[in-house]
């Protein structure tokens, strides 16, 4: 049994200060001021600090170093020192239908190894998307008719780990992959993401479960129908359409979402539609000259001189988006746990409450993580 006493307990809209959060058999079984600690249950005096619930990065491709394809069990350890007690490895579009079955494979048997405890499935980023946007889209393998023959064997393979599939909706024949995808796993969400289709296209897919907005206002299009005049698109229906949660990457300069446009979202959207990223990635191309992208130091770049996702940990973006937009440690713990959990329906985890599971991660008030304890146990 393990009380981590003496803490500020963040709840989804307020703090409990002077808090003990018990924990037992890999569970939250109490938590509040007037917690009674048994005897011989481990201490943990946090000193004031934050208590809240483990980070969900749900679209991230690495720890910044490392692909979770090609190391999954240290991506997974590196993301879980820093509070990411849950995440869905993302697998690009740049791979081809054998890299895809590989991947999926190889996470497979990690995750049945009990070495990354912390994979819970796959945020599916392709293979269907416009290969307009995106770096690496001169290596797009998926320019062509969306074709069963050639993404059946995807489905079937990520069967139910698959929690998240990007797609256009602009692409052709669409629909079928959307149905195919949701007959193997009626529990799948679906993204609009590397998209210019129109709010109408869009608005077609969310009664199949189009919950998600892949990190909003990067690699989406602008239509003009008319000269001199904007139109509405995949951003503007995002913030619409109240169903749909925003995906935002908050880096420290502020390049793939600017700040004033950060705090725009957060004033369209709420803060209960929100979901921080990380887009970890792994490019190795210069951050290119000028002073706009001085101190880009958490931003991938490839060779082309294009964002390339960042090199974050969520617990950057945490940090960010409270310096960016003046958010709390309350409001950043909402976007980067309770509402990724809550949109893929994970409903024992995110906040603290009796009987969800214990995660959680013990923050200061800049998120700094000191502690992370998973299944109720200190991560050492």
């Amino acid at each position: 049994m393990l009380a981590i006493t003496n803490a500020t307990i963040v709840m989804t809209d307020h703090y409990i200060y002077d808090g003990t959060v018990l924990v037992d058999d890999g569970k939250i079984v109490d938590f509040g001021r007037k917690v009674k600690i048994p005897d011989g249950a481990e201490i943990l005096d946090v000193n004031g600090a934050y208590v809240g619930p483990g980070l969900i990065d749900i679209h991230t491709h690495a720890d910044g170093e490392t692909f979770f394809n090609d190391d999954a069990e240290k991506a997974a350890d590196t993301l879980l020192h820093h509070g990411v007690t849950d995440v869905l490895p993302a697998l690009y579009y740049n791979m081809n239908k054998e890299q895809y079955l590989t991947a999926i494979a190889y996470l497979k048997d990690v995750m049945a190894s009990g070495k990354a405890k912390n994979i819970i499935g796959f945020y599916m980023e392709g293979p269907y998307l416009n290969p307009k946007f995106g770096c690496n889209r001169e290596n797009n393998p998926w320019k062509g008719p969306v074709d069963a023959a050639n993404y059946k064997d995807i489905v079937d393979a990520a069967g139910d780990l698959a929690k998240v599939w990007c797609l256009a909706p602009e692409r052709e024949n669409i629909e079928e992959f959307v149905r195919y995808a949701k007959s193997v796993n009626p529990n799948a969400v679906f993204a609009v993401a590397h998209s210019e289709a129109s709010p109408e296209e869009i608005e077609k897919i969310i009664p199949y479960g189009l919950k998600i907005a892949t990190h909003h206002t990067n690699a989406t299009g602008t239509l003009n129908k008319y000269p001199e005049c904007r139109s509405a698109c995949v951003d503007e229906c995002a913030l619409y359409n109240d169903s749909i949660y925003t995906e935002l990457i908050c880096d420290k300069v502020g390049i793939h979402v600017d700040p004033y446009m950060l705090r725009l979202i957060r004033k369209i959207k709420g803060d209960d539609k929100i979901v921080l990223i990380a887009d970890s990635f792994v490019e190795h191309g210069p951050i290119p000259d000028g002073d706009l992208y001085e101190g880009a130091t958490d931003i991938n770049f490839d060779f082309m001189g294009e964002i390339a996702g960042s090199k974050m940990i969520l617990d950057g973006p945490c940090q960010n988006i409270i310096k960016h937009t003046g958010a709390s440690v309350c409001q950043a713990f909402k976007f980067a746990s309770t509402n990724p959990a809550k949109v893929l329906g994970l409903g024992d985890r995110g906040r603290i409450a009796v009987g969800n599971v214990a995660n959680l991660i013990v923050v200061d008030h800049l998120f700094n993580v000191k502690y992370t304890v998973f299944g109720g146990e200190i991560v050492k």
